[in-house]
């Protein structure tokens, strides 16, 4: 399974900064990273929520799915 995380995508569309979201959410730089990483193994609904305040859009537009190569 993978599910992509485009923090970056939505950061750049709303021209802010991992510092300013950071200071929005209330979450830390690290685990903001982990997130824009992909190397977070859930996220909390809260947290998806507040990113999707910050940023004024929808949690589709932060969350893609794509097929693992191995599993087709």
């Amino acid at each position: 399974m993978a599910i992509i995380i485009n923090i970056d995508v939505m950061l750049a569309k709303r021209k802010m900064s991992v510092t300013e979201l950071s200071e929005r959410v209330g979450i830390t730089m690290a685990n903001l990273s982990i997130l824009k990483n992909g190397k977070a193994k859930a996220i909390r609904l809260s947290t998806l929520e507040a990113i999707c305040e910050a940023l004024e859009c929808q949690p589709g537009d932060l969350l893609e799915y794509r097929r693992d190569e191995d599993t087709q």
